[in-house]
């Protein structure tokens, strides 16, 4: 590696990422990751395609976003613990299922409670305009989380 070469560092782990595998992993999924990870978040992904790909898209912005975070009653796709903000990444059964929505209503009531603000980001969102997205999403996430420290 030359010494002028920046050194990159896998937006999951922050292990260092060599220059093949970052290129290699820029390619396929857009994003520096080291190879565990790759196969770890990309390949056995529990969640969806979507939630992975914000949640590195927030990764990418400093957010310190956790991927996949159990709340003490069911996993949270993202979690940025400190801002205080959950997001659930959704398709669109949420939106025309009645159960499925109040659920959806009761988790976010059950968040509320425990101080949290829930975003519900559609899939379509992400798959379209991911950049934006992400944007506003790290917008809405410092405004909240300035909020919380004073």
């Amino acid at each position: 590696m030359k010494y002028y070469e920046k050194m990159k560092n896998c937006l999951h782990c922050n292990s260092y990422v060599d220059k093949k595998v970052c290129k290699q992993s820029k390619t396929k999924y857009d994003f520096e990751l080291c190879e565990e990870c790759q196969q770890k978040l990309i390949s056995s992904n529990k969640g969806s395609i979507e939630a992975t790909r914000l949640y590195l898209s927030l990764r990418k912005r400093h957010v310190p976003a956790e991927l996949e975070k159990f709340n003490g009653y069911k996993t949270i796709d993202i979690a940025i613990v400190d801002a205080k903000v959950n997001i659930e990444v959704e398709g669109p059964h949420h939106q025309f299922k009645y159960k499925q929505a109040l659920t959806d209503l009761k988790q976010t009531l059950y968040s509320f409670q425990d101080g949290f603000l829930t975003l519900r980001i559609p899939n379509v969102l992400i798959k379209k305009n991911l950049e934006e997205t992400a944007n506003c999403v790290t917008e809405l996430i410092m405004r909240n989380k300035s909020l919380h420290l004073s």
